[in-house]
């Protein structure tokens, strides 16, 4: 199986900054598209950014130009750095993973557990 372990959130107030990061492990042969979504009180979960294992990203509207996500492949972990953060940045973010793990002819879809960021004054 495998696991994602998000870490990073916190309090920031408006115009600040902070950078997500999620680990992936377990018996991992290879992990492919990682990505952040995010889940606001009486909303739906929505993609924030994804990343290909090539490094191609994928940026929702309302992330573009403020947030920057990256990946180490050697380390199976990916980043969110966001900044200039609003408070409508307010949620919960999950980490997501597309991973083969070890023994296994296709991949599966892994989700963490949240990491819960709040911008406020």
């Amino acid at each position: 199986q495998v696991q994602l372990v998000e870490s990073g959130g916190g309090l920031v107030q408006p115009g600040g900054s902070l950078r997500l990061s999620c680990a992936a492990s377990g018996s991992i042969f290879r992990v492919n598209t990682m990505g952040w979504y995010r889940q606001a009180p009486g909303k739906q979960r929505e993609l924030v950014a994804s990343i290909t294992r090539f490094h191609i990203a994928n940026y929702a509207d309302s992330a573009k130009g403020r947030f920057t996500v990256s990946r180490d492949n050697a380390k199976n972990t990916v980043y969110l750095q966001m900044n200039s953060l609003k408070p409508e940045d307010t949620a919960l973010y999950y980490c997501n993973a597309d991973a083969q793990y070890s023994g296994s002819s296709r991949f599966y879809n892994f989700w963490g557990q949240g990491t819960q960021v709040t911008v406020s004054s």
